[in-house]
């Protein structure tokens, strides 16, 4: 069944014709695995199912309609895997297969697509795998844990021809998608500066002690390409966003939604200077990344990005603590990406700001635009971002996705060069078309881009 809701067509166009360092748009002479015929039911598997996981499986059971049959779960926790099996079955009339390692149901054939929330270090790995497999990809955000894993996700998506979208479901809210094409069409005039803001209180996590892993847990699985850790109780399964090993903070969580939308209407070519400082304040506890964090990027043609990630209590700034605000030689526009206190954000509500371009000194609306109302993007059963994922795995065209994994890389490698800054205590110098630091600093910030990796679990230079 086909949606009605609005595509990415024309949204992002200018990002890809200026991303063309190191080759971002070639499709590399890769196999060709079968498509789905337009009539043909999709059978999707979920990998990492505990969290924001359990969320993909209740989409895609919403998606029967549009064709999609939810027939297998992956997750290295037996219990959690056991009990979503139980919880599909219960929904469904029928019982998923389970698998504990994502390799195995790789090889399943049957399979067509998978979606995945497992930590931020296993994203490249898992798409990677599944894109070689011949399997379409759903990848929550952030697309990749560091600059070098997002690119090679790029790499094996257009090899191999696959449909890879990246969880930024903003991207698919309908006010969304007019009001990006206005602002980069001069909506309030010139952009000069465009900020994100994830102002979401996030509280103290304590101290663990090291020790055994649970039986039902497989540790060394969840590990996979981190590496070995000793295990705390405080990794899994959600305080792992912390810790630099596994996540990117909250700038790299929440805040990739914002940083996403903050990059998309500003120029893309060229070198960067990147700023970031903050801390971990108001407690002491065992998390590693900031709680709050203030970054600038500055690109040579004069304008800026500007983001902010605050954990503790804070003001809104225009009625927005999630969401973003743009500067324009005319006017100014801010607007809330998401709503409700149920999120830890009470001072913002579902139209904070209202995507409502404002003019002049005095902050007068714009006349033409006085009806304008986001869309109702908060309600559960809301879920425009997977129905553009699934009309492309039919289509089999990437630029149907409103995030394709090019898109989710650009945005992600903002976080990642924030993240080296703050680490190091420096202003940073990186170039966005060889997608390296350069000059003062780069021999220091260069080794961040990527990891070493255990045998069996490295994400290889040729994907």
């Amino acid at each position: 069944m086909k949606s009605n809701h609005l595509t990415r067509r024309g949204f992002l166009k200018s990002t890809a014709a200026t991303a063309t360092g190191v080759g971002l748009l070639q499709s590399a002479s890769g196999p060709s695995f079968g498509a789905v015929g337009a009539n043909e039911r999709i059978r999707a598997a979920c990998v990492g199912i505990n969290g924001q996981g359990n969320t993909h499986i209740n989409k895609f059971l919403s998606l029967a309609e549009n064709g999609v049959d939810l027939v297998a779960l992956c997750d290295v926790d037996d219990e959690v895997l056991q009990k979503r099996a139980a919880e599909v079955e219960g929904k469904s009339g029928k019982r998923p297969k389970t698998f504990r390692d994502v390799r195995k149901l790789l090889e399943d054939s049957s399979i067509d697509v998978i979606s995945t929330a497992t930590p931020n270090h296993w994203h490249a790995l898992i798409t990677i795998w599944a894109c070689q497999a011949g399997k379409d990809v759903y990848v929550e955000k952030p697309a990749a844990w560091c600059v070098r894993e997002g690119r090679k996700m790029v790499e094996a998506a257009r090899k191999y021809k696959r449909i890879v979208q990246v969880g930024m479901q903003a991207r698919s809210f309908p006010h969304i998608l007019e009001r990006v094409p206005q602002l980069r069409e001069g909506l309030i005039g010139d952009i000069y500066m465009s900020r994100g803001l994830c102002y979401k209180r996030r509280d103290s996590i304590g101290f663990k002690e090291e020790a055994g892993p649970p039986a039902n847990l497989d540790f060394d699985l969840w590990l996979g390409p981190a590496g070995k850790h000793p295990y705390h109780a405080n990794l899994v399964p959600y305080n792992w966003h912390w810790f630099w090993d596994f996540g990117n903070g909250d700038v790299g969580n929440q805040g990739i939604h914002e940083m996403d939308l903050a990059r998309c209407v500003l120029n893309q070519e060229g070198k960067v200077k990147v700023y970031a400082s903050g801390g971990r304040y108001g407690y002491e506890d065992q998390g590693q990344t900031p709680n709050t964090l203030t970054v600038s990027i500055a690109y040579e043609n004069g304008t800026r990005l500007e983001y902010g990630v605050r954990g503790r209590y804070t003001n809104a700034e225009e009625g927005v603590q999630l969401g973003n605000l743009y500067y324009g030689s005319e006017g100014f526009l801010a607007g809330a990406n998401w709503g409700g206190s149920n999120a830890g954000y009470p001072n913002q509500d579902q139209t904070a700001g209202n995507w409502q371009p404002k003019f002049g000194y005095d902050g007068k609306p714009f006349a033409g635009k006085q009806d304008f109302k986001p869309a109702a993007a908060f309600d559960e059963t809301y879920h425009p971002h997977y129905v553009n994922f699934i009309e492309a795995v039919r289509s089999r065209n990437p630029e149907d996705l409103n995030a394709d994994i090019l898109e989710g890389h650009l945005s992600a490698r903002l976080v990642h060069i924030a993240n080296i800054s703050y680490r190091l205590g420096r202003e940073l110098t990186f170039d966005l078309g060889q997608e390296v630091f350069v000059g003062d600093g780069a021999a220091e910030a260069n080794p961040f881009l990527t990891r070493e990796y255990p045998e069996g679990f490295a994400v290889l230079e040729e994907v």
